[in-house]
């Protein structure tokens, strides 16, 4: 199975964190895509937080971070397959909703990009003959996230942020876009507030 990030990839991302007319923003909704045939929404996000990029980015590669800050998250490692880091995560939610793991690639670079140093996160689903499916778990085969950052003066960072994810099961997809775009705002609000903390730390 494909598991590596072509090189195009983080110059696309650095591409969109400096488009010309993303000015004088806050954050804002760049797109919301409807990527047909499962009715799921793909957004795009840029916007500022308090943080200079190399903790955002830090943040970001961090797994035991995302285990703190994420309750459901209850299994989460990381382990080298054909060289390169793969990442294994298992989450348990209330019994309306069965639960699920993800097993996905995440690369890191620092590109210079027309001039300006940017970091760029990007995470993929995988899959594995290493990670078989787990009786009781949906496993998210369909997930894609995309991070740019370059820095915005005074501590703070420019920031564009794609996300796709598929949880699959039966879940009506129309629900699925409700809860994502509206779990969007305290998403942002959480990552800034974990780089503030982990600044101190």
């Amino acid at each position: 199975m494909e598991t590596g990030t072509a090189p195009e990839q983080f110059q696309e991302a650095c591409a969109e964190l400096q488009s010309p007319w993303l000015l004088g923003w806050n954050w804002l909704f760049l797109s919301v895509l409807i990527l047909q045939p499962t009715g799921l929404y793909e957004y795009k996000l840029i916007g500022t937080l308090r943080a200079p990029p190399d903790i955002l980015a830090d943040i970001c590669m961090d797994l035991g971070c995302i285990r703190r800050r994420v309750p459901q998250v209850t299994e989460a490692y990381e382990t080298e397959c054909n060289g390169e880091t793969v990442t294994y995560m298992k989450m348990e939610f209330p019994f309306l909703f069965s639960s699920r793991d993800c097993v996905y690639v995440k690369q890191r670079r620092e590109l210079d990009f027309r001039g300006q140093k940017i970091q760029v996160v990007l995470a993929k689903g995988t899959s594995l003959p290493q990670f078989p499916k787990r009786s009781g778990f949906v496993r998210v085969s369909q997930c894609q996230v995309k991070l740019a950052v370059e820095s915005a003066g005074s501590n703070q960072s420019k920031v564009f942020i794609y996300c796709f994810i598929n949880p699959g099961g039966r879940i009506p997809s129309w629900l699925i876009n409700k809860v994502a775009k509206n779990a969007i705002p305290g998403f942002l609000a959480d990552l800034e507030d974990a780089c503030l903390r982990y600044q101190r730390t």
